[in-house]
């Protein structure tokens, strides 16, 4: 008997703790549920109906808080900003909007400059913050982000202010030489002269507009859609006869070299402006009585077989620091030779635009008083066309991407002819 009232004993106390285990087990699984995590700030079922689809379909980074400043939904984009982290949000100006929007109901907005994540160096993203009240006891923050907007503004500002500055040179000089022509009426000899000024600098302004119209058009244009095979040799010709007259008058001899029958793929026109303007800009910076070397390649890359075609001068060079910019719209290495030989400053980004947007790529080497070669390379006639469209467009806007890079000089020419 006593044996029993044991057992019976021990049964009720295993039940009774198995009912305590229970019960904190149950306690412990609802307080889990209750904490807010990654995928419960998504789905959390406070939100008024239909406001979660809306903001699925947002752009902006979308953030909805609570009355104790919790976050109840957060998009994907406003983690990948870094607005919220560990269930909360975490920019404090963001944050004391909300609050105050919470407290009068007004709707505020704020541009604000936040770093960025996962970079050392001191860039920042520039956003708009929005915050609107949600239904009594709820806020709504919407961030966009500004960054891109502003740097392309800011491109875009620099761009008219330059082509500005460039108009204005040659437009005064027209308009202060027609004054002179008409007070020298009487002397036919100053007539003449001033006339002639006014024809080189309507030719600047003239160049100046045209190449303008250039950039744009390979900007905006796919090359793809007027393309076909294009020989190298008639590319190389094109530009010397381009240029002869020019070097004529300072004595440089031209001379085309390197392998011979090579094709890439690509708009003819845009191709030969731009192998034209390397060779021009060889012979403008160019000494008298020097020799400007043209020469085409085969090289085997990666992707498929690369043609390089470079222009070597024995002019002024480059610096280095000149170097990392000489890509840009109107940046020139010497101001006062570009004004003596009418350039304008836009014949390299022509250069650049027309090697990307063919998949290809512009590169120089130089050293100051030795001369440059700047390199031409673009896809072999053939592995071109699918190469070119799997090249990312480049945009004339994106500053990021008209860094230039060093390569070695290129491999002296093998028997050059030498062109009358």
């Amino acid at each position: 008997m006593d044996v029993n009232a044991a057992v019976a004993a021990a049964a009720a106390i295993a039940g009774v703790l198995t009912g305590v285990i229970a019960m904190l087990a149950f306690r412990w699984s609802e307080r889990e549920q209750k904490r807010p995590t990654r995928t419960s700030l998504h789905t959390d079922p406070v939100l008024p109906p239909g406001v979660d689809t809306v903001l699925s379909v947002l752009r902006s980074s979308a953030v909805v808080l609570d009355e104790a400043d919790a976050v109840v939904k957060a998009s994907s984009a406003a983690y990948a900003l870094g607005l919220v982290r560990g269930g909360r949000l975490s920019v404090e100006p963001m944050l004391q909007m909300a609050r105050d929007t919470r407290r009068d109901g007004e709707i505020r907005q704020v541009e604000l400059d936040l770093p960025r994540r996962g970079t050392g160096r001191g860039e920042a993203l520039a956003v708009s913050a929005r915050v609107a009240p949600l239904g009594s006891r709820l806020v709504l923050l919407l961030v966009e982000d500004l960054t891109e907007a502003r740097r392309i503004e800011a491109v875009r500002r620099d761009f008219v202010a330059n082509v500005s500055h460039e108009l204005k040179t040659p437009v005064g000089a027209l308009s202060l030489l027609s004054e002179a022509v008409m007070d020298a009426s009487d002397d036919p000899e100053a007539v003449t002269r001033f006339a002639g000024r006014m024809q080189i600098e309507a030719t600047r302004l003239t160049n100046l507009v045209q190449e303008l119209i250039d950039l744009s058009r390979v900007q905006n244009d796919d090359p793809l859609e007027d393309a076909e095979p294009v020989r190298v040799d008639e590319l190389v010709a094109e530009a010397i006869d381009r240029c002869r007259h020019q070097a004529g008058a300072k004595q440089i001899t031209m001379a085309a070299g390197g392998t011979a029958d090579l094709h890439v793929w690509g708009n003819r026109g845009q191709l030969a402006a731009a192998l034209g303007n390397l060779v021009e800009n060889a012979v403008n910076y160019s000494p008298a009585r020097t020799r400007v070397g043209i020469a085409a390649r085969r090289v085997t890359a990666p992707g498929g077989d690369m043609i390089e075609v470079a222009v070597t001068d024995q002019g002024i060079g480059i610096s280095d620091k000149d170097k990392e910019r000489i890509f840009e719209r109107f940046y020139r290495v010497d101001p006062a030779r570009s004004r003596a030989t009418g350039g304008t400053g836009l014949g390299l980004a022509i250069v650049k635009h027309v090697a990307a947007s063919h998949g290809g790529e512009v590169t120089v080497w130089s050293a100051e008083n030795q001369g440059s070669t700047f390199t031409l390379r673009l896809p072999e006639a053939g592995a071109a066309r699918d190469r070119a469209q799997q090249h990312p467009y480049l945009d004339g806007l994106d500053e990021e991407t008209d860094e230039p890079t060093e390569s070695s000089p290129y491999e002296p020419l093998p028997a050059p002819e030498v062109l009358p």
